[in-house]
């Protein structure tokens, strides 16, 4: 990957992580459209515009989001599928094979580092070289730094750690097929949180899956996700209760009804009016 292709997608991981996830608006434009065919190309995603996106978006939106403009810029991403314990097919993710597979860049070692209150990513040109050419970006999963992917064993270490914050993360591949997605914080259990089939899927299979997605059971409450990556701190909110992880563990407090709007409002960045009728809809 060459040194300028390499910051401008590092530039694009960066204002992707400033994008609340949530499926609010996910809510509203299947209500408004009744299909999920027509409420999936309401998505401003699909225009490739992030300051026009409604609210923020899931792990379908991100990820195509990157897709096209990886694309633009000329590279071969491949989309690929995350599956979890029988759940098929609930997730999704980007593997970026380098095209500069023949250049050693010392890129290799980027792992996301705190440094005075801030993140950047290390871009170690010391010795340290990869035994892969490929790169994991998860942004569905709160993960906005490229991830080295590590080549199974006996051809590379068949497994990769990132000490990122809050939640560390660890790619397993145990083999050429198939790559493992594990997070922990805090001193907590690293937990297997997806399985990626490598070879990824088409655009038409990827858009196939994102139209089923309108229909699981998560779209019947809400779901908001957002990383603070300058504080290291991930809010998390479900079915009433909000989660706040930083370094030192996690807590969980209930929001109260009554607070639910301004407060959703204030940590997640969306506006109020926006919650409020996903929050009709979904009490119909």
């Amino acid at each position: 990957m060459l040194p300028e292709q390499w910051k401008k997608i590092t530039d694009i991981c960066d204002r992707l992580s400033k994008v609340t996830y949530e499926n609010l608006t996910k809510i509203i434009r299947l209500e408004s459209t009744g299909s999920s065919t027509a409420a999936q190309r309401l998505d401003d995603s699909f225009q490739n515009d992030v300051d026009a996106w409604m609210g923020g978006g899931t792990c379908f939106s991100m990820t195509w989001h990157l897709y096209q403009v990886f694309m633009d810029m000329g590279l071969s991403p491949r989309l690929v599928m995350g599956h979890k314990r029988k759940e098929r097919n609930i997730h999704c993710a980007l593997i970026l094979p380098d095209a500069d597979s023949g250049e050693s860049v010392s890129l290799e070692a980027r792992s996301a580092d705190r440094v005075h209150g801030s993140y950047r990513l290390l871009r170690s040109l010391q010795d340290d070289t990869l035994s892969s050419n490929s790169y994991l970006f998860d942004p569905g999963y709160l993960v906005f730094d490229p991830l080295p992917i590590p080549m199974p064993a006996p051809l590379g270490p068949g497994a990769a750690f990132f000490p990122l914050v809050p939640n560390s993360v660890k790619l397993v591949r145990p083999g050429m097929d198939s790559m493992e997605l594990w997070t922990g914080g805090a001193g907590a259990p690293m937990k297997l949180r997806f399985e990626y089939p490598v070879a990824g899927v088409s655009v038409e299979e990827f858009k196939l899956h994102w139209n089923e997605s309108f229909y699981r059971e998560m779209m019947t409450y809400p779901v908001l996700n957002r990383l603070d990556r300058e504080h290291g701190v991930q809010y998390y909110y479900q079915k009433g209760n909000l989660v706040t992880r930083d370094a030192n563990g996690s807590r969980i407090e209930k929001i109260e009804e009554s607070e639910r709007v301004e407060t959703l409002s204030r940590i997640f960045d969306l506006k109020p009016e926006l919650i409020e009728r996903a929050l009709r809809i979904l009490q119909k």
